[in-house]
């Protein structure tokens, strides 16, 4: 199964890199904003302060670590994509496992499984979403019908002796 909507590797690992701070960020941010409101004291003025706040202190932590994960994410998938030859499923979700573990390599190998195994499942689960909406996507549209590669020839009409027009 190839994508080919998608960028040669060297300039994937960059792009995920910036499209996960930038979804980590505001997403980040607007759950900052949210729970820096409810944590804040009663007040407008010292909820929206408190909200800010929030939002400064912690939301570029959070895009931070996100770009963390897409471009490690993102080179173990390229890694992959060279040392097997081809791009499917497979390669995401080994990307998944293998980021989670890495990235929980300081609390030891227990945490590093249980995090490969999370990172494994979230991506099938991701993968397996992707090709159920494309399956279901392609049923929608049908592609007609199928011809041949090479018609096969029209048997002549009978009507007669036909010889009499030549």
């Amino acid at each position: 199964m190839e994508e080919y909507a998608r960028e040669p590797c060297p300039w994937r690992i960059v792009d995920d890199c910036g499209g996960a701070f930038t979804m980590g960020a505001i997403g980040g941010g607007i759950f900052q904003a949210v729970k820096g409101f409810r944590n804040s004291p009663a007040g407008m003025g010292h909820r929206l302060r408190g909200s800010m706040t929030a939002i400064r202190t912690r939301a570029p932590q959070l895009g931070g670590s996100f770009a963390v994960w897409g471009g490690l994410f993102s080179m173990i998938d390229c890694g992959l994509v060279k040392v097997r030859g081809k791009e499917d499923p497979w390669n995401s979700i080994t990307s998944g496992a293998m980021t989670g573990a890495i990235l929980a390599a300081r609390n030891g190998p227990v945490a590093m499984v249980g995090s490969a195994a999370m990172g494994g499942i979230l991506l099938a689960l991701i993968e397996g979403a992707g090709i159920l909406l494309t399956r279901f996507a392609s049923s929608q549209f049908p592609t007609g019908p199928q011809f041949a590669e090479e018609p096969a020839p029209m048997p002549s009409p009978s009507f007669g002796d036909y010889r009499q027009y030549q």
